[in-house]
């Protein structure tokens, strides 16, 4: 096995790690207490590339490996996970269904924009009763003519007020689901209320309503009745770039405790010195560790065309819980520093508890990698 990253991983590592140390991070609290989204770094990230390393060139994209998106995202989430999250919804599910199976005319008209960070995508499949289980969506279209008319509400929707591009999932029929584009300003199309939560602050959630909104007939993605089977074909991709951005939350928050550990002086030593201490670095160290390694094994299972539904799923799932622990021994290292708003361990505490639920909660993975080994 080679575990060494190619020149080309180097390099875009490099790069996003430049760029969040000199662009990102000194602007992460202002972000975080300003509850607005950084839509000027958002473009930025557009014209780095990483929305297009899924893309092939003739949209404007550069078709990269797995494993340069991953490295591009957990660079980014070290910095600041409110806008890394949404970078990771443009570059897979923003913008996915409208390369699959839109046009020619609608990729020339919005995934090229999109990948160039003009445009925002969002994906609108959570409902106030329907999550994991999709055939509780009640969101519904039905065609009339040339058009097709959307009707429900979708729920905790990603950068809603903000969005230009809305990917939805809908009932076509009974059990059937489909998969339509709608744009910011169509009518019928709204945004209500936006959440308050515990973390993310710079990256909003909000309810999107569908009432009586049309559009034209070519905004069908794909073929009706696959939404599903669509859906799927990136739940992988999906879940690998969530622990993308775990890991670098996690690995953010784990230098900020040994950097504290070390300066800090108690007893007449830096607190890093002591036992207890150094089990809890050790500890944080080595779950980060493994969890990269089972990221890396998924990302090249598909770069190989390999099925890794099994390992995209252990991965997330290993990944977000080892980085939610090494967010909450960082501030127990930090002590008071560490419940402090002026140290930055508190919101990746607060940030990284979202990678727990996105890309499926760890109970619904658990269930999923249970019938991968066939129990």
């Amino acid at each position: 096995m080679d575990f060494q990253l190619t020149d080309d991983e180097k390099a875009i590592q490099e790069t996003f790690r430049r760029f969040t140390k000199e662009k990102v991070a000194p602007r992460a609290r202002e972000i975080d207490e300003s509850k607005e989204f950084p839509r000027d770094l958002f473009a930025e990230v557009g014209r780095l590339g990483l929305f297009g390393m899924r893309y092939p060139e003739e949209y404007g994209g550069t078709k990269t490996s797995t494993m340069s998106h991953l490295l591009a995202l957990e660079e980014l989430s070290g910095g600041c996970l409110a806008l890394a999250a949404p970078c990771m919804m443009q570059s897979l599910m923003g913008t996915y269904f409208i390369f699959r199976s839109g046009s020619e005319e609608l990729c020339r008209r919005f995934l090229v924009p999109a990948i160039q960070g003009e445009m925002l995508g969002t994906i609108c499949i959570t409902e106030p009763g329907a999550g994991s289980d999709l055939s509780a969506i009640t969101t519904r279209a039905t065609r009339d003519g040339d058009e097709w008319v959307l009707n429900g509400t979708k729920t905790w929707i990603t950068s809603a007020p903000i969005a230009d591009l809305f990917t939805v999932l809908a009932l076509t029929a009974e059990k059937e689901l489909s998969i339509f584009l709608v744009e910011k300003g169509t009518p019928g199309l709204s945004v209500s209320r936006t959440f308050e939560k515990l973390g993310l602050w710079g990256s909003s959630n909000s309810e999107v309503v569908l009432e009586d909104c049309r559009i034209p007939g070519d905004r069908l993605l794909g073929e009706v009745g696959k939404g599903r089977a669509y859906l799927a074909e990136i739940l992988a991709k999906i879940r690998l770039a969530t622990a993308a951005l775990a890991l670098g939350a996690g690995e953010a928050a784990r230098d900020e405790a040994l950097r504290y550990a070390n300066e800090r002086v108690q007893f007449g030593r830096p607190i890093a010195a002591f036992q207890a201490i150094k089990m809890k670095l050790a500890d944080m160290a080595t779950e980060l560790e493994a969890g990269r390694r089972l990221m890396e094994y998924g990302a090249w299972r598909e770069d190989q065309g390999m099925p890794n539904m099994r390992e995209a799923s252990m991965a997330k799932l290993f990944v977000s819980e080892a980085a939610t622990r090494a967010c909450d021994e960082a501030s127990r290292v930090l002590a008071s520093y560490g419940y402090s708003l002026e140290y930055p361990v508190q919101r990746y505490l607060r940030d990284v508890r979202f990678t727990l639920i996105g890309g499926g909660t760890s109970e619904i993975l658990k269930l999923i990698i249970a019938k991968e080994i066939g129990a």
